[in-house]
């Protein structure tokens, strides 16, 4: 065929596919089918590391025995008188040696032992003085596989008067011997090989792949329904690097499981929520009405309740309207403005009736002039729920009397500086174990018959009027600390 033939069936498309093909084919290879090819071949480039030296040394050793026996012979020849040897008993020598011809160089003065010409050509000289591995590999390897009718020569050190012996062999008895040897070599390199590679494999495979495998399971099982307990994967003894993994799965599975419930819980709890908030509306709005129609009563203590009232219904009417406005139980944007807080925080001081048998106080200390940067009625719904918690606590501890404290205090000059709000009670304090999840939902109440939600709710409405909220240290009761920054302020600092 034409090399232009060639060269046009080698660009044709079905050579980049077969290329392709093989690499996808290698890729779909699991993790077993890749650690057994590693480790196939690390192993056999470890036998091929001892097979290769081995041949050689083989072949160097041979070379060195011919020249051993040829220094016995050379004996012979030195003890000869006028180096002169008898035809047979040099072919005898030579023979026993295995040689065509020796050497011996005595000083200057070389001497022959041959038992005819001696060729002009050799395949290859080797020092025996000189070990070098390179040119030993190279020489065992042409013998094996480059077969020549030229000799070699072989050189060795002399003893017993005599400097150097040089011999010359055939090759074909070194190369039949170093092929048998190398045969038998090449088995049992094959075998302990196998053996090894099997060996490696199934301890890796079960100390390392089996694992591997089972945890991808693991993963698997767990993306496809994160929800069920009973495929949480079990913790291992194991203290390595998988031991680990599988720890820290298990652990994931655990803690991202109950969290996916919960937020499953909640969200059908939110749609729940939607729905009251729908019919409370309707039932305010109606409460709204008799309100309205207190208004006209001429009673003093109506005249005096029926505004709160009314307020309280209309602020809960908004806050329903706004629920159900956004579809989801989130705040909305907080409507900011200067309002002074002394009326605000006045509102709260009917907290109190909502356990009238605990006779407990709430007292409000602000300065008539302070004014505070905040939506109001998201800052009266988050002070309603401490102050509400504060009431509750007293009323579950059972105090007879009880006070709560609100203060409001200004840092700064107005419009640059901040406002402080302490809600402080000498009730039985937070416990302990309620401080870490203080301002989570669902996590912070620790009274039966609690939600946990209004710590979260109180934190929730501060952050938006861009405050914190926070719970001080105190040796005795509980003491909230809000502190509200004026908008200018906040722009400044930032």
């Amino acid at each position: 065929m034409a090399q232009t033939d060639l060269a046009a069936l080698a660009a044709l498309p079905w050579h980049s596919k077969a290329t392709a093909a093989t690499g996808r084919s290698f890729g779909r290879l699991g993790l077993s089918g890749r650690l057994f090819l590693l480790t196939v071949a690390f192993v056999v480039l470890a036998e091929i590391l001892i097979y290769v030296p081995a041949v050689a040394t083989y072949r160097m050793s041979r070379l060195s025995d011919r020249v051993t026996a040829a220094r016995v012979a050379a004996l012979v020849l030195n003890a000869a008188p006028e180096g002169q040897v008898p035809a047979e008993t040099a072919r005898r020598l030579l023979m026993g040696v295995g040689a065509r011809a020796i050497a011996v160089r005595v000083g200057q003065t070389w001497r022959y032992l041959t038992d005819g010409p001696v060729p002009s050509v050799v395949a290859e000289t080797v020092d025996l003085r000189e070990r070098r591995l390179t040119g030993s590999v190279g020489g065992a390897f042409r013998t094996l596989f480059l077969p020549t009718d030229a000799p070699i020569r072989a050189i060795g050190p002399g003893q017993d008067g005599f400097d150097a012996v040089e011999v010359l062999l055939d090759e074909g008895p070194l190369r039949a011997a170093l092929a048998d040897f190398s045969l038998r070599l090449l088995v049992a390199c094959l075998i302990i090989a196998a053996l090894a590679a099997g060996l490696v494999f199934f301890v890796l495979q079960r100390a390392i792949v089996r694992p591997v495998v089972q945890l991808a399971r693991d993963i698997a099982a767990f993306a496809d329904d994160p929800e069920r307990t009973d495929r949480v994967a079990q913790r291992s003894a194991r203290t390595d690097e998988i031991g680990e993994a599988e720890n820290a799965l298990a652990r994931m599975q655990v803690a991202l499981g109950g969290e996916l419930r919960q937020r499953r819980r909640l969200a059908e709890l939110g749609l729940s929520v939607s729905k009251i908030n729908h019919e409370l509306r309707n039932l305010l709005t109606t409460a709204q009405l008799l309100g309205d129609r207190l208004e006209s009563v001429s009673d003093p203590l109506v005249q005096r309740v029926a505004p709160r009232l009314v307020e309280t219904l209309d602020r809960a009417i908004r806050f329903c309207e706004a629920t159900l406005a956004y579809g989801r139980a989130t705040e909305p944007n907080p409507q900011r403005r200067m309002v002074a807080l002394g009326p605000l925080l006045e509102e709260l001081t009917d907290l109190a009736d909502l356990m009238p048998a605990a006779r407990i106080r709430v007292e409000v200390r602000a300065a008539q002039d302070l004014e505070i940067d905040v939506d109001p009625e998201q800052l009266l719904r988050a002070l309603a729920n401490l102050v509400r918690n504060a009431v509750q606590a007293h009323a579950a501890a059972k105090s007879t009397e009880g006070s709560v404290l609100i203060e409001g205090i200004r840092s700064g000059a107005p419009g640059a500086g901040s406002v402080t709000i302490l809600v402080t009670d000498n009730g039985p304090g937070v416990p302990e174990r309620a401080k870490a999840n203080l301002f989570a939902a669902f996590q912070s109440s620790t009274r039966a018959g609690g939600t946990g939600l209004g710590l979260a709710i109180a934190s929730e409405l501060v952050r938006l009027n861009g405050g914190t909220l926070c719970l001080d240290e105190t040796p005795s009761g509980a003491r909230f600390r809000i502190v509200i920054p004026d908008r200018a302020a906040s722009v400044k600092a930032a």
